[in-house]
């Protein structure tokens, strides 16, 4: 049993990584292109909230976390001697990380010239409610959020795992709280109802 749960252990940090080389090129093609937008005056950041860049170090620093603390020995059950629970997470963990990546890619690609990594809004901005904002309002976030999960099962200690998921958590509180109150002074009824009808980070489920 140790040799399977090792084996499939192997088999999700493959796929992981494999995400995480997509995960990482679909960002930086939405940077560049973000770059080049914004040399048209109409992609300007009009109106800009900078505290929101505090969020983003309190993310990386979850992600900082699960990618530094490896568990030992290496390849090894996320829970010590649960083998078939292990099975079970890694495969879970399988399944966050390709849920993700579409989720991310189809949102980047949804906001078009709206995507920025700091909270802003742009001449003209529009508040998006289609394609996978009808599952969260965050896609990106909820997206971030399951590869620290996934990357958390197949790599680190599940108390490093917690505690970056809290740090992670705390930037991403940060940081919608940024973008909302934006888009909520920009578009004060229809955020509100489209607050109203779909949860902010986790699909199904009204919290945070």
């Amino acid at each position: 049993m140790d040799n399977i749960s090792s084996n499939v252990t192997a088999i999700s940090l493959a796929v992981v990584m494999l995400v995480w080389f997509i995960f990482a090129g679909t960002f930086l093609l939405g940077f560049a292109r973000n770059l080049v937008m914004k040399k048209d005056d109409s992609a300007r950041g009009k109106t800009r909230a900078n505290n929101s860049f505090i969020g983003i170090a309190l993310q990386g620093l979850g992600f900082g976390l699960v990618w530094a603390l490896q568990r030992r020995p290496f390849l090894s059950p996320l829970i010590e001697d649960q083998y078939i629970l292990n099975i079970i997470l890694q495969i879970l963990a399988i399944a966050v990380v390709i849920f993700s990546i579409w989720l991310a890619t189809s949102a980047i690609r949804e906001l078009g010239k709206q995507w920025s990594f700091a909270a802003r809004l742009i001449e003209e901005h529009k508040l998006v409610t289609s394609g996978v904002y009808r599952i969260v309002r965050h896609p990106i976030y909820t997206a971030m959020l399951g590869m620290l999960l996934a990357t958390g099962i197949v790599f680190t200690h599940w108390i490093v795992l917690i505690i970056a998921v809290i740090v992670f958590l705390v930037g991403t509180r940060i940081r919608t709280s940024a973008e909302e109150k934006l888009l909520r002074a920009a578009f004060p009824v229809e955020y509100d109802e489209f607050a109203a009808r779909i949860p902010a980070l986790v699909p199904f489920v009204k919290i945070f």
